[in-house]
This record gives C-alpha cells, sequence and structure tokens, in this order.
C-alpha cells in the first residue's frame, strides 16, 4: 500500500497511499486533489513544504493518518490559549461593568466556566474518533449549505477574538515605551508575530502552545510577589442582584463556550484509539485552571486600583496593559521585560484562531480548499489589524457587547450538534459516513439546524441584556439568552430533524 494508488469505492477518484479506503476517507472530493496538485506545481509552495509547512485544510484526516499519541498537548494547548491578558481582562468587568464585588465575581467566574467549558470539552473528543474539523462534522446536522451560516458567524467571533488580544497587546507594549511606540504599531507587531506563529500549522501550534504559558506565569507570580498586599482588603461591595449575576455569567458564557465551533480543529491528528474520558479531562482542565484563575485576579486587581495612585494612574481610560505595567513599575527595567512577555501572551490565543479561521472560510466558501490553509491567515491579519486600529480607543465596549453576543449563537450551534449526536445518532460515530462528508445530495439538507435555531430567537432576544437592547424578560432576570439559546434550540430541533430524516435518511 505504500508504494502503490488505490481507487475509492466509486472507481472515479484516486486515492494517495497514506489515505485508509476502508474508512470511507478515500472519496474525497476533488478539490483535495486539485489543492494538492496546486501545493507541488508551484517552487516557493514546494520549498515551504520542505520546511514542514502544513498545508491541510478541511479535507478529512484517515485513521491511518490519527496516530499522534500525545494526548496531553491537548491540555497544554487550552491552557495557553486562555492563559493571557484577555482573560484577566474578562474577570475585570465583573466589578467595572456590573458593579459586582469580589465574592460574587469570583462565583460567577468559578460556576460558569465549570459549566460552560464541558461542552467545548466534549467536542473535543470528536476530532479523534472522526478526522473532522469542527465546522465539517456541523455539515451532519446544518447540512452541506446551511453551515455557512454558523461558519460566517465563527469567522466573526474569531475575528472578534483576534481584535480584542490585538488591543490588549498593542496597549500593553504601548505602556512601556514612555509614548515612544503607538496603540497602533503595537497592534501591528502583535498581529504579525501571530501570523509568522500560525503560518506552519498544527505542529508549530502545538509546540508553540506547550511553552506559551510559562514565562505569562511568571509574569503573574511575580505581579502577586510585588502588588499582592493591596489585594488583601477588597473594598466592601453593595449586595449583588439577580440581574447583575446573570448579566455577567452570559459575559463569561460567551468567552469560553465559543471554543465549541472549534475545538475538534486541534484534535483530528490524535490516535482513534484515545479515551475520550481522557481527552474530555484534558480539556476540561486546560479551559478552567487558566480562565478561573485568571479571571479571578482580575476582578481582584481592578476592585483594588482605586486605592493605589500608580494602578489607578495606569488604568486610565481602561487600560488594561497600562495597570499591568503600573503592577510591575516597583521591579524596574525587570518589569518591562514582564510587561513585554504579557503584551506577547495574547499571540498564543491569536495564532491557533488564525489557524481555525482559515478552516471555517474554506467551509464558508467551498471552492477556496484549492487554495492552501495558510493563505487564510495572512487575509485574517490584513482584515486584523485596520480594524484593531480603529477599535482600540472603546475596548470596555467592545468587549462587553462582543462577548455578550457571541454567546447566544455558539450555544445554539452547540445544541444541535450535541442533540445530533446523542439522541439523533444515539452517541454512535460510526453513523457519520466520512464518505459523504461534501456531498450535500447525501448531507441533511439542514433545514431542521436552522428553523430549529430560528424558532429559538423567539426567546433568545427577548432574554437579552445588551447596551443597545434590553429584552423585556432580561428586565427582570438579566440576561438568560445563552441558557434559553441552548434549551430552546435543542428542544426544537428533536421534532424538526426526525421530520427531516422522513425524507433524507442518514448520512
Amino acid at each position: 500500500m505504500a508504494s502503490e494508488k488505490f481507487r475509492a469505492a466509486d472507481d472515479s477518484k484516486i486515492v494517495e497511499p497514506n489515505v485508509d479506503v476502508e474508512q470511507d476517507a478515500g472519496s474525497l472530493h476533488d478539490f483535495s486533489y486539485a489543492a494538492k496538485d496546486w501545493h507541488y506545481s508551484h517552487k516557493w509552495t514546494r520549498r515551504l513544504l520542505q520546511w514542514g509547512l502544513e498545508t491541510r485544510g478541511i479535507t478529512p484526516v484517515s485513521e491511518g493518518e490519527r496516530v499522534d499519541t500525545h494526548y496531553y498537548k491537548i491540555f497544554f494547548l487550552w491552557l495557553s490559549f486562555n492563559f493571557n491578558i484577555l482573560s484577566f481582562s474578562a474577570g475585570t468587568l465583573g466589578p467595572v461593568i456590573f458593579g459586582l464585588g469580589l465574592r460574587d465575581s469570583c462565583l460567577v467566574i468559578l460556576f460558569f466556566n465549570l459549566l460552560c467549558s464541558a461542552l467545548p470539552s466534549y467536542l473535543t473528543t470528536w476530532g479523534p474518533k472522526l478526522g473532522l474539523r469542527q465546522m465539517c462534522q456541523a455539515r451532519y446536522s446544518f447540512g452541506y449549505f446551511g453551515v455557512t451560516i454558523p461558519a460566517v458567524l465563527n469567522l466573526c467571533s474569531m475575528m472578534g477574538f483576534c481584535i480584542l488580544n490585538c488591543i490588549l497587546g498593542g496597549q500593553t507594549l504601548s505602556s512601556i515605551s514612555d509614548g515612544h511606540l503607538s496603540w497602533s504599531v503595537g497592534i501591528v507587531i502583535i498581529a504579525v508575530l501571530s501570523l509568522l506563529i500560525s503560518f506552519c500549522g498544527y505542529h508549530v501550534l502545538s509546540w508553540y502552545e506547550r511553552l506559551a504559558w510559562i514565562p505569562v506565569l511568571i509574569v503573574y507570580l511575580v505581579t502577586l510577589g510585588v502588588g499582592g498586599k493591596h489585594l488583601t482588603n477588597p473594598p466592601p461591595a453593595e449586595p449583588a442582584t439577580a440581574p447583575a449575576i446573570l448579566s455577567f455569567g452570559a459575559t463569561i458564557a460567551g468567552f469560553v463556550i465559543t471554543y465549541c465551533s472549534l475545538s475538534s480543529d486541534f484534535s483530528i491528528y490524535y490516535e482513534r484509539s484515545v479515551p475520550s474520558w481522557k481527552m474530555f479531562l484534558y480539556s476540561y482542565l486546560g479551559f478552567n485552571i487558566p480562565l478561573i484563575l485568571i479571571q479571578c485576579l482580575g476582578a481582584a486587581v481592578v476592585l483594588s486600583a482605586p486605592f493605589v495612585p500608580a494602578w489607578e494612574t495606569g488604568y486610565a481610560d481602561g487600560n488594561v496593559g497600562g495597570l499591568i505595567e503600573a503592577m510591575l513599575q516597583p521591579t524596574g527595567n525587570f518589569g518591562k521585560f514582564l510587561t513585554v512577555l504579557m503584551a506577547l501572551s495574547v499571540t498564543a490565543n491569536i495564532a491557533p484562531t488564525f489557524y481555525s479561521f482559515s478552516l471555517s472560510f474554506q467551509v464558508f466558501i467551498p471552492p477556496f480548499v484549492v487554495i492552501p490553509r495558510y493563505m487564510f491567515s495572512i487575509l485574517a491579519t490584513a482584515i486584523l489589524i485596520p480594524v484593531s486600529i480603529v477599535g482600540a480607543h472603546k475596548f470596555y465596549d467592545t468587549l462587553t457587547n462582543f462577548l455578550g453576543l457571541i454567546g447566544y449563537w455558539a450555544s445554539a450551534f452547540g445544541a444541535v450538534v450535541l442533540v445530533e449526536h446523542l439522541v439523533i445518532r444515539r452517541g454512535d460515530f460510526s453513523t457519520y459516513n466520512i464518505r459523504y462528508w461534501d456531498n450535500y445530495r447525501r448531507l441533511p439538507t439542514g433545514l431542521a439546524a436552522l428553523g430549529a435555531c430560528l424558532l429559538a430567537c423567539g426567546l433568545i432576544v427577548p432574554s437579552m441584556d445588551q447596551v443597545w437592547f434590553v429584552g423585556p424578560i432580561a428586565e427582570k432576570t438579566g440576561d438568560i439568552g445563552f441558557e434559553l439559546a441552548f434549551a430552546a434550540t435543542g428542544l426544537c430541533y428533536v421534532p424538526l430533524r426526525y421530520l427531516e430524516l422522513r425524507f433524507r435518511p442518514l448520512a
């Protein structure tokens, strides 16, 4: 088999030697072969491939190619993904935006993260079983054409996170330059570094993410060492209200539940036999350890900032990077070096997001699968830099509105793929025929999934609590949109999907 080419079951497409025909990955779409030809027909692309560049896009990974047994790497991926200054900023929203005290902020952070990280952690376990990127797997519920809607929403969500990270990184770099480096230049530096890291693909990313959290941990430990004495007596807080708690909870949920749209993108190379509980546990800890600890630290620091003159000055106009720099001032030039490390911590989030951005773009416009994956990272960078520069001076408004909104669609998306797997397919991965991963005639129409999401909007909209709109339900309860999005979409999907199955059988 290593020296021959085999024909797929339909005898119409040539399968490369490393494709496992028995797993039905042999009959991949012609686009995958066109892409391979494109890659090898250009001299500069061949050179990049020799250097280890990954060009694979959304084409499935056959069982024969799923050979990675270093399962612990998924823990470090999610750890570094969230071990950065953006998580710190999300924690500050509890006191700054919703008026919560330290205890209430930390309790919300704890329980909403523990709850909402379960879904993306579970979806991570699907990668080794199916060898499909997350948005490709969603075709088995949303359909070939219907999945373009969540793909577009996912592109917008990922770009939003990259914008927030770039703004924070740029602000933090600027804070140590005494005005010689503008926010805009800092943003460009962060974006270009992230592009370079993401350019090479999965293997370089997994190596980088295993190490990226270490310098950030050192920064936080030094920060606590020199500024921890100011965190011992938090100011008394007003009694928390249910709307404030639920609205902050919705914001925290929006931070973590959106990972469910890219969870399996980074686990498709793991060996199929990996125990699902092990992948789930590594992922669950990788999400919760950094998010809970760093978000709670952010809440504690921002509550103490008004009582520490240097911190208050650094935090002027909501400059979180300036606050970190002010906390490290007692360590002198070493503190400036640590501040640079903190600024660069966002690259561990932006780079893998660029990676998934390219995959969702190929799902959004399937003919683009012939274009190497890394070209979309360049496109993302070209979009990211100017938008980040424009939005840099409205960070808190952008952060609050963005996190609140993305939780709704991500929750509905997660409900559909989860119900499809557990209820419709009875949790059986063998019911996913990988042969039809890009065959719109055999995949679901997507009408059931989109119809369920549309019907759920009848409950989501009245439950929204945003700056520009507060629904009648949210006025009394706070923002419970993401909870109702998950429940309502899941309940509506079941009858609609069974109705759909009467006209098109399971694929």
